[in-house]
């Protein structure tokens, strides 16, 4: 999955960057939904402000680096909380929602406009087009591998029965050959990026002698493969044995 970037633009004849001490700098933040979906009437949202501005901002959208910029949506009224959809793209480009393909990047900038002039702000950030979640995609009979925890072997995850973005991990300790007679590992994932998350959970009480044995870590998930990319940290009550990667592939 791709996650948000922010970055500078390169220049355009009629519309400038913005440099130190030019113009105003609007602030985009809250990012939440950050990605678009395969889901009907997918959209992602976030809030502006500027301050000291009269005008309208703009906001211009690119596609995979086509730096098109085309105008999708003007707002005059600050701070606001602005949605845009998958839609309103399609249409401000003239084309179908069903041009667009799982895997495209959008790109957001902002455009102001002081003085006469135009200027696209360094608030701008990349949405993803992502894979429609879906329990059944994420769930079910997974291989868990990690080269650094040196480890590969059978896991369970389940997806709970009220909501769909909280997962069960089974199996994670017997990768090790010991009991797993604690847990199961709760995942969470985020539904506004797919990031995931997952709270330190003890999953054995014996682990080679030491007691407790629990898993803490995050990552991201690939909603159209249903493939995590995860970190955890692995302790016990007697100390720490550090951080690692782990993949989560279904079968």
């Amino acid at each position: 999955m791709a996650v948000m970037l922010l970055f500078f633009t390169a220049c355009d004849q009629d519309v400038m960057d913005m440099n130190r001490g030019e113009g105003v700098v609007p602030s985009v933040t809250n990012l939440d939904p950050a990605v678009f979906s395969e889901a009907e009437g997918t959209y992602i949202s976030f809030d502006i402000d500027v301050q000291d501005y009269t005008g309208d901002l703009v906001v211009l959208a690119s596609v995979d680096g086509d730096k098109s910029r085309t105008p999708v949506k003007t707002i005059s009224n600050f701070p606001a909380n602005v949605t845009v959809t998958l839609e309103e793209v399609a249409q401000a480009k003239g084309v179908s929602v069903n041009n667009f393909e799982v895997g495209s990047i959008f790109n957001f900038e902002v455009q102001t406009t002081v003085g006469g002039k135009n200027y696209r702000s360094p608030a701008s950030f990349n949405a993803p087009l992502a894979c429609e979640y879906l329990p059944e995609v994420v769930s079910g009979d997974y291989t868990a591998s990690s080269a650094g925890w040196q480890v590969s072997g059978p896991i369970t995850i389940v997806a709970d029965e009220d909501d769909m973005f909280t997962l069960y991990v089974s199996g994670l300790v017997a990768l090790d050959g010991m009991d797993e007679d604690q847990g199961p590992l709760v995942m969470v994932v985020n539904p506004g990026n797919f990031q995931v998350t997952a709270p330190r959970t003890v999953l054995g009480t014996d682990f080679f002698g030491f007691d407790n044995v629990a898993y803490e870590g995050f990552g991201v998930l690939d909603t159209c493969t249903g493939e995590y990319d995860m970190t955890f940290t692995i302790t016990v009550d007697q100390g720490s044995f550090g951080s690692y990667g782990f993949v989560f592939r279904p079968n």
